[in-house]
């Protein structure tokens, strides 16, 4: 049984070590919110751990593959909300006004990552492609076109208009907490709705409650 225990710590990181990066990596985060990305040295990570510098070392390359790790847990953290509202939906509309929703409930429920990360974006934009990867909602957004639900367009162009709708939001809840969210959150979904939808005449447009004509 010994020997089997000693097997298992080689494959891979232990219970404690994993436990501790998880610690240093929200202190990464709660340090970068608090006084921002430039000034959040590894000191000042270690000291709000209560650990020291070496310790941060020992589990990370440096600040470079600390920010990276930030970034996936946030990603990852995002991504358990989201996608599964998203893809509960029915129509592609609904996956639209699911995916924007979810997004902005999660800068609610997690306003300390969401600073982190916008903090991040601003000093390190070369490490965010992983965060900002739109693919999935490209492909989305096509599915809504094979569908008939929404018009022709650029999916990727859209994929990145609404993405950076959702930055921008964010950029705005770190400097003003009081911006209300469910407000913007309607707003985004009307916008997306009007530009992203197949617009037949005599038909209802989403949300509007008037009918839509090929007419100005």
């Amino acid at each position: 049984m010994q020997s089997k225990s000693r097997t298992i710590g080689r494959d891979g990181p232990s219970f404690i070590e994993v436990a501790r990066r998880a610690q240093i990596v929200e202190c990464a985060i709660e340090t970068i919110a608090a006084i921002g990305y430039a000034q959040a040295s590894l000191n000042q990570i270690a000291e709000r751990a209560g650990i020291s510098k070496s310790v941060i070392s020992y589990h990370f390359a440096g600040k470079d593959e600390l920010i990276q790790q930030v970034l996936t847990d946030v990603s990852q953290a995002g991504a358990a909300l989201i996608w599964p509202r998203v893809q509960a939906e029915t129509t592609s509309a609904g996956m639209l006004r699911a995916y924007i929703q979810s997004h902005l409930d999660f800068m609610r429920d997690h306003p300390k990552q969401v600073a982190a990360v916008s903090e991040i974006l601003l000093y390190h934009r070369a490490q965010t492609t992983a965060e900002h990867d739109t693919t999935p909602l490209e492909e989305r957004l096509r599915q809504g076109q094979r569908d008939g639900e929404f018009r022709t367009f650029s999916p990727r162009l859209m994929a990145w208009t609404i993405r950076a709708a959702l930055d921008e939001v964010a950029r705005q809840y770190v400097a003003d907490p009081s911006l209300d969210l469910d407000e913007a959150a309607r707003e985004l979904a009307r916008n997306f709705a009007l530009a992203t939808t197949a617009h037949t005449p005599g038909l209802t447009h989403p949300d509007s409650g008037c009918q839509v004509s090929r007419g100005g």
